[in-house]
């Protein structure tokens, strides 16, 4: 409906779209996503946005500091609230509505933790593109009444990153950190022990390679699915062997290099949208 608009023009609909809220809660992650969300929230409705971020195993490591921070250089009053997916077997299980399942207990108790504080809407940060995956959790967001101001004004991811590049956000073209679950193909059982070991694998090739990456677990191989243009960089000699080491070592026992490089949603390819 907004594809003819630009994002300059967008980002006003996205303000006019969040002045009809009194008070607003905000998931945040500190993507670019969410990040842009809670930027325009706190300049159409100042200190009555409130940003909150769950804490669980499922999150990558440093995302909750980082989390933290951007609502810090926001001056967004930020929530830190735990889930705890690994206590429901219908997450666990890993069938193909984990996402649903996850996001309804994130948003029930976001809810709880925002009602104490007056708040009565939540809103999160997905875009047009995310509409095009097969994401079940958009579905709990929406029984959840959730709203989803970004698509409301029409923007693409694309759209998003140039917004957050034009009002100096500084994550404006950092790569999406999904839940450490989104690694493991479905049937597999979620463990903290597994996530755990992503986790570490995904924090030995940033910091040996410097990349940013994906690794996705498929029993004793450790797939890994390079951001940007990295793939040079981890087949040189020192830097390949350094990685395979150290990814052997946290129990992999074969470590392959995804020639196509990191896509989004790779994991559910074969999937229908909802």
């Amino acid at each position: 409906m907004h594809s003819s608009k630009t994002a300059s023009s967008k980002l006003d609909l996205l303000y006019e779209s969040l002045r009809q809220y009194g008070t607003l809660g905000v998931a945040f992650s500190g993507g670019v996503d969410s990040t842009l969300l809670l930027a325009a929230a706190r300049r159409v409705l100042g200190s009555r946005v409130v940003a909150f971020t769950a804490q669980s195993p499922i999150h990558p490591s440093g995302e909750r500091d980082f989390a933290k921070d951007m609502a810090r250089q926001l001056n967004v009053q930020h929530v830190l609230f735990a889930t705890d997916e690994l206590h429901d077997p219908l997450f666990t299980a890993n069938g193909q509505r984990r996402c649903y399942h996850c996001k309804q207990q994130l948003f029930v108790e976001m809810g709880r933790q925002a009602r104490s504080l007056g708040i009565h809407v939540l809103a999160h940060g997905v875009n047009l593109d995310d509409l095009a995956d097969f994401r079940p959790g958009l579905q709990a967001a929406r029984e959840a009444g959730v709203v989803a101001p970004l698509i409301d004004a029409g923007l693409s991811k694309h759209e998003i990153r140039i917004l957050a590049q034009a009002l100096g956000l500084p994550n404006w073209d950092r790569p999406a950190m999904a839940c450490l679950a989104s690694r493991i193909p479905y049937g597999t059982p979620i463990e903290a022990a597994l996530l755990s070991r992503i986790d570490q694998a995904e924090a030995v090739i940033r910091d040996i390679g410097g990349v940013q990456c994906r690794v996705r677990h498929h029993g004793n191989v450790a797939r890994i699915e390079v951001v940007g243009g990295g793939l040079d960089q981890l087949v040189k000699t020192g830097v390949r062997r350094n990685i395979v080491d150290a990814i052997r070592a946290l129990g992999y026992d074969h470590v392959c290099l995804d020639l196509e490089g990191y896509v989004s949603g790779k994991m559910n390819r074969g999937m229908i949208p909802e």
